[in-house]
């Protein structure tokens, strides 16, 4: 297990991102930093060591291999993307975790999953930042809200009125809720600069 969370955005350092990523699914690599503070919070607050970790919309496994890194009792990433998930593999191999890590091609908004036990949820959600595909969060955060007793999801900064509504009305609570930077490369045609900073909000919602 890693002792801190240096020591795990490290160990995340060499998790590659997407090969071809789609804008349609608003694919972009989760920086290692973000990861390791959302999974050592996680930690600290005892929702992963000896629990089924499940990471919705896994892509490349950033966070699921961070979880695993962490004593899960097992890890399940869940992507629709086979290209993506052929690159999470490559990524379990370089990272070299010895927990048992699932990974499921399916449409993390219709989850093929039943987890027994405690379960808790780690994902960074699409924004929904591309038109027609508004609050694309909402639908990953039904799943959570259907799989898990605990989740940890990363939202465009300016949401937590809406994940906090969203949770009172399925049955959960906004425990935690802090800021984080999400630092993103250009990737597509439409991004102006070469990297750009982009406020988020991570919130824990415990779910009943």
């Amino acid at each position: 297990m890693t002792a801190t969370k240096a020591g795990l955005a490290g160990q995340l350092a060499v998790v590659a991102g997407f090969e071809n990523p789609q804008a349609a699914l608003e694919q972009y690599p989760t920086p290692p930093e973000l990861a390791a503070h959302v999974v050592h919070v996680a930690d600290l607050n005892d929702d992963i060591e000896g629990r089924t970790v499940v990471d919705l919309g896994a892509g490349t496994g950033m966070f699921t291999l961070g979880a695993a890194l962490r004593g899960p009792a097992r890890a399940v990433g869940v992507e629709i993307d086979r290209g993506a998930l052929d690159v999470a593999r490559e990524n379990q191999r370089r990272v070299g975790t010895r927990t048992e890590i699932h990974w499921v091609q399916a449409d993390a908004t219709r989850a093929p999953l039943c987890p027994d036990g405690p379960t808790t949820v780690v994902m960074n959600p699409p924004f929904g930042a591309q038109e027609g595909n508004e609050h694309a969060d909402r639908a990953f955060l039904a799943t959570a809200a259907d799989i898990a007793d605990v989740s940890y999801s990363v939202h465009n900064a300016g949401s937590q009125e809406f994940v906090g509504s969203f949770a009172a009305d399925n049955g959960g609570e906004v425990t935690h809720a802090f800021a984080a930077e999400f630092d993103l490369d250009r990737q597509f045609d439409h991004h102006a600069a070469d990297r750009k900073e982009i406020d988020t909000e991570v919130f824990r919602i415990e779910w009943t």
